[in-house]
């Protein structure tokens, strides 16, 4: 009998439930168990696992690698997929290859070159990719004098750190004053000048920004498999336009994401990023990590991280092509189980008198709690372990008609 292969992802986005589960759902039907760790102990891919236990906080980078490196001998670990401090466990590479584990991850130098948004930039365009015209600021005399620069070429300035991801610190310069406009409705990522210009002014340290022209849709994401070969094994772009999502291999985006992940040695599972400025596509962002809607290409056949686990093992998957492109589609909220907490300590009475009979309403004693994966024992495991709580659920983002996390992947369309 085959053993299952031993997989774990380290403090990684909520919506990698979904990366999870396609491994599960693999086409080679190989068993897999699944080892999560996270910070959150309500992250929802702790509670997907197959094992899991809770980070150490405050550990230093190389800490960190001494705590991975401890992980993948005690858990047999095949492959780890790092996402934490992903640019000194992958200088450890050698390392972890002795303890049995393959990393799904770039080497340290890729990694070193798309941390820094600025660096990215400057080395992409040296290769031919287009790139949207930038400033690195630090204080609000270079801010203002960015935009400015870019409001006479006619664009809309934004900014953004210069190192970071997920859209964390993106926000659009705007000229008009702070007025109740900025507080009606749901809030807005449109921030006054003035008001940055203060902010800016009265820190204590300087900041590290990207100020650059606020790009227009569509947004592609391209997702690549590349081998260590430096050879992409598949590129599939992910469409953007407002609420509509949908699929394209068209080369104005494959080609410079392929020639990007090929020229830079973006092993195994990275995501480039592109929007448009005027009538060109133009490089956004690289992640060198597996992108959080990654699971979305199962809508077009194709279960990307099981390739890329066959790819770390040195199963060469070879080329893959997406049978069919799936049909537009949006991406909602759904549900997902929580590793079963204890409730904090209920007061019966507030204090100076009884507690009014408008409460909580309590769920019906018929409830059944639902099942949860084994967890490894924590501090706090044999209080979790003994509550015998339901388990809550919280949102997860995934694909109208994707499948269902109970049944097999999807393959063509009905």
């Amino acid at each position: 009998m085959v053993s299952p292969v031993r997989v774990w992802l380290n403090r990684t986005y909520a919506e990698n439930v979904f990366f999870m589960d396609q491994l599960r759902r693999n086409p080679a039907d190989r068993a897999v168990e699944i080892h999560a760790t996270h910070g959150d102990p309500d992250s929802p891919v702790l509670a997907a696992a197959d094992t899991a236990e809770l980070e150490p906080e405050g550990l230093s980078p190389a800490g960190y690698v001494e705590y991975a490196l401890d992980q993948c001998a005690r858990r047999g670990i095949h492959v780890f997929v790092p996402r934490l401090h992903q640019a000194a466990v992958t200088a450890h590479r050698a390392e972890f290859e002795a303890a049995g584990t393959a990393l799904l991850a770039p080497p340290p130098e890729a990694v070193a070159v798309f941390q820094d948004k600025v660096v990215a930039y400057e080395a992409v365009r040296a290769v031919g990719v287009p790139v949207p015209p930038w400033w690195r600021v630090r204080t609000a005399g270079e801010l203002v004098s960015a935009v400015d620069e870019l409001e006479a070429l006619g664009h809309r300035a934004c900014f953004k750190p210069a190192s970071g991801a997920g859209g964390v610190g993106f926000r659009m310069v705007t000229r008009a004053p702070f007025s109740l406009a900025h507080l009606n409705g749901f809030p807005s990522p449109e921030v006054p000048l003035p008001l940055v210009v203060e902010a800016l002014r009265a820190a204590e340290e300087p900041v590290d920004w990207l100020v650059m022209p606020r790009l227009e849709q569509p947004e592609v994401s391209v997702d690549c498999l590349t081998g260590p070969d430096d050879r992409v094994r598949l590129a599939v772009g992910r469409t953007k336009n407002g609420r509509r999502r949908g699929f394209t291999l068209h080369e104005q985006w494959l080609a410079p994401a392929r020639l990007i992940a090929e020229t830079f040695g973006l092993h195994h599972l990275s995501n480039v990023q592109f929007r448009m400025l005027g009538d060109r596509p133009v490089l956004m962002d690289v992640n060198t990590r597996p992108a959080g809607g990654l699971h979305q290409l199962a809508l077009c056949g194709v279960n990307a991280p099981w390739a890329a686990v066959r790819l770390a093992l040195g199963d060469d998957p070879g080329e893959l092509t997406p049978p069919f492109l799936g049909q537009d589609y949006a991406v909602v909220s759904g549900p997902r189980s929580l590793r079963p907490v204890p409730l904090p300590h209920q007061r019966t009475e507030p204090p100076g008198g009884p507690a009014p009979t408008t409460g909580a309403v309590p769920a019906p004693a018929t409830a059944a709690p639902s099942p949860s994966p084994s967890v490894s024992p924590s501090p706090s495991a044999s209080a979790q372990a003994s509550t015998g709580r339901p388990s809550a659920v919280a949102p997860a983002a995934g694909p109208v008609g994707a499948p269902a996390p109970d049944h097999p992947a999807a393959g063509a369309p009905a």
